[in-house]
């Protein structure tokens, strides 16, 4: 029995198959399969049964599990102590929102470079129900997303807020929510389900509604009097300094966007944790300087 053999046994475990472990370990499946039965046969028990969506653990293979992760566990605590942090190698594999990727994403890039130089680093901009997804099918290593997340095997490391105001073109002379279109988030997002369900209340409908997956698109109509929005008071700077856009107050305001440092725990990687620790960071540094907290 090797370390190979169950870190290949864990990936098989975590994704439910052959086929999908091999893609993630970027092995062939009769390598994996190869590796699965020579642990089988060391310890004389079946680990897997087969199912039609793919594999499930025994009880034997319950129970490996749990001590194959606290092995998986230590080894990182190991590599992590002992390895310079100029001398890690690897990939990690980041989702962002585009809120985060237009603000203080740069900054966590930058620094990260430094604290890992020879890390790699697999970027992709995505809405949060989607990149929720990827974190929990394996496919992403941390995510910042709107959270924190509920499941047992993440951990969510805070990040500051993202404040929401009322915008409009310099143009507009009395705009309300109640009879304005408004560029919003995308439908399936928080923020959009939060706008509809406050704009029932205060005025028992809900108008015309531009959801978009683009922040940037959502200023520019905002900007050119097609509607008002409800966007974050951060990225809004740059219109407001060109004098496209300005705020106005119809007495509230949306909810406060939340953002966490979201990643899997099963086991926790030191790398992983550290750059979600570091982005809490950039992250307070670039809200101080915005004067957002």
């Amino acid at each position: 029995m090797n370390f190979d053999q169950l870190k290949t046994f864990l990936w098989v475990a975590k994704l439910g198959g052959v086929r999908r472990a091999a893609s993630e370990m970027n092995l062939s499946q009769p390598a994996i399969s190869a590796r699965i039965s020579a642990l089988e046969d060391e310890l004389g028990v079946t680990l897997f049964e087969r199912q039609k969506t793919g594999v499930a653990l025994t009880k034997e293979g319950l129970l490996l599990r749990a001590h194959a992760e606290k092995i998986e566990s230590y080894m990182e605590q190991v590599k992590d102590e002992l390895t310079p942090s100029d001398e890690v190698k690897g990939v990690i594999r980041i989702g962002v929102a585009e809120t985060i990727a237009q603000s203080w994403l740069s900054d966590f890039l930058s620094a990260l470079r430094k604290l890992y130089p020879k890390l790699v680093v697999e970027l992709s901009v995505d809405i949060t129900v989607n990149l929720k997804d990827q974190l929990l099918s394996h496919h992403l290593d941390l995510a910042f997303l709107m959270g924190p997340l509920a499941e047992g095997n993440v951990e969510n490391v805070a990040l500051p807020t993202f404040k929401l105001a009322w915008f409009c073109s310099v143009n507009e002379d009395s705009p309300h929510p109640s009879t304005s279109p408004i560029m919003s988030f995308s439908r399936i997002s928080r923020p959009y389900q939060n706008l509809i369900s406050e704009l029932m209340h205060r005025y028992g409908s809900v108008g015309q509604i531009f959801p978009s997956t683009s922040l940037s698109t959502s200023f520019e109509m905002v900007a050119s009097g097609i509607g008002i929005g409800a966007l974050p008071t951060q990225l809004a700077q740059r219109f407001i300094k060109d004098k496209r856009i300005k705020t106005f107050n119809p007495g509230w305001r949306p909810k406060d966007l939340l953002f966490t440092a979201s990643y899997l725990n099963d086991p926790r990687s030191e790398i992983v944790h550290k750059s979600a620790l570091l982005a809490a960071n950039i992250a307070q540094q670039y809200a101080k300087q915005k004067d957002v907290i």
